[in-house]
């Protein structure tokens, strides 16, 4: 009896799963997406103190934290030619207190607001960092202060300072894409501070203490700075903590301009590096800056070619050839100023057909234009990042920094997303044709020499 009661149950099961099978073995067509979002802006506050520092105050978010930034136009781009290096330098030490706290005392105080104090340098701007918790913002803007108005710069720590950028600088350079990256930009921009990736050793080991007081008087100042606020704060407690911190800071120097004009020209630079597994590809050009109408359309064709997982270039020498497991295209940015660069480090074998088929793909999108549905993926994804990318009070602060960094307009956050999917097939197409030109591109190759050079024939200057 249980036995036919067992058989009956078997068979109800079986009709049940065949009567759905049908469903399961359909193919199911995905609901169509919904259309991209803009993002939306959120309100904000700028004035301009009497000594010309702006302040830009963004109430955002409901987590009980406030990112605190000042930005002071002034990095390496600053240094001169005699003292390289002196930036960073001077980064470090900025956090080794001020006038009436030690580092230590620097660190507890920035500790009990929940955050700790980053000194980030780069090329054309110096960054003062602290991320604290909601009630702590005022205090934050006063220790931002007191760092900038008033460094202690302490004799005792250049030496360990000084090694510990050594030991960086050698580190460095034992990495391959280190010294491609070093050799490009020399070749695209000469003896323009850009042109300089890295100091020398000798440039680090002949700096001294008046040189680092001298690089501060000559480039940090309150015109030359611009204090942002974002997240949860009391406005008004902020807002007395700014005038009464950086009210009496010294207006300082007018920013210095010094934009760069490099000129696309086609060059192979080989560095030997006997014995490498791989070959470290680094090949580009100069294109328009951010401020050009050009410049959110060549960043999705960018994306499409070979700057996001799914574009043509990775797909190709990754995926399909397995020639590499991480190449990727980028356009990196300075101050109004621009270049696009395809990297990948690639099987030594492979060095010359990976260039190959580099070069092959920027061919297919200069003569075909991509289909709708191919860059309508790459639009989704671009638009779907750029709002995930400033849902925190960080990358909020990121953006707007950008924007005021290379002036372009209170709408251009508010009209990315719109001029992305504005961007058609033909636009692409015409792009890639007037742009991304292979002729003229620098090609640097740090690889095995014996292994790799006769890959690299096809791609000499001339051929």
């Amino acid at each position: 009896m249980k036995e036919i009661i067992v058989k009956k149950s078997l068979l109800v099961l079986v009709a049940s799963l065949a009567a759905i099978a049908p469903a399961f073995g359909q193919k199911q067509t995905p609901p169509e997406g919904s259309a991209a979002k803009s993002f939306t802006v959120p309100a904000s506050v700028t004035y301009v103190l009497p000594s010309g520092m702006r302040v830009t105050l963004v109430p955002y978010g409901i987590i009980p934290k406030a990112a605190v930034s000042l930005v002071v136009e002034a990095g390496s781009l600053n240094e001169g030619k005699s003292h390289a290096g002196v930036a960073d330098l001077a980064g470090d030490l900025f956090r080794e207190g001020t006038a009436t706290l030690t580092s230590h005392q620097l660190a507890e105080a920035t500790a009990q607001m929940g955050s700790a104090l980053t000194v980030p340098v780069g090329e054309d701007q110096t960054k003062f960092e602290l991320d604290v918790l909601q009630e702590s913002a005022p205090d934050a803007v006063k220790i931002l202060a007191d760092v900038v108005e008033h460094p202690r710069f302490p004799e005792s720590e250049l030496a360990r300072l000084k090694n510990d950028a050594l030991r960086k600088i050698a580190l460095q350079l034992s990495q391959p894409q280190t010294i491609a990256d070093i050799r490009f930009r020399k070749l695209l921009y000469g003896e323009h501070p850009y042109g300089t990736v890295l100091p020398t050793e000798d440039d680090v080991k002949k700096l001294t203490l008046q040189d680092v007081k001298e690089y501060y008087s000559s480039n940090f100042g309150a015109q030359r700075s611009h204090l942002y606020v974002a997240g949860k704060f009391d406005q008004a407690a902020v807002k007395k903590a700014i005038a009464d911190s950086f009210g009496g800071w010294t207006k300082g120097p007018a920013r210095r301009e010094n934009v760069p004009s490099p000129t696309a020209h086609r060059a192979l630079d080989v560095t030997d590096r006997p014995d490498a597994p791989q070959s470290t590809l680094k090949l580009g050009l100069p294109v328009p800056p951010p401020t050009s109408p050009d410049a959110i359309p060549l960043g999705l064709t960018n994306a499409l070619l070979g700057g996001s997982f799914n574009s043509r270039i990775t797909s190709n020498i990754r995926e399909q050839k397995g020639y590499t497991y991480s190449p990727y295209s980028e356009i990196s940015r300075r101050y109004h100023d621009s270049y696009w660069a395809q990297n990948a480090d690639v099987t030594t074998q492979f060095t010359g057909a990976s260039l190959k088929e580099i070069f092959g793909e920027i061919d297919r999108l200069q003569k075909e234009a991509p289909s709708a549905a191919e860059l309508k993926g790459i639009q989704s994804y671009l638009s779907g990042l750029f709002v995930i990318q400033n849902s925190n009070r960080q990358a909020l602060m990121g953006q707007l920094q950008y924007v005021d960094f290379q002036g372009l307009g209170d709408d251009y956050l508010k009209n990315y997303v719109p001029r992305v999917n504005a961007v058609t097939p033909a636009d692409v197409q015409k792009l890639t044709r007037k742009y991304i030109r292979p002729e003229a591109m620098v090609i640097v190759v740090v690889g095995d020499k014996s292994k790799i050079s006769d890959q690299l024939t096809p791609f000499q200057t001339g051929k």
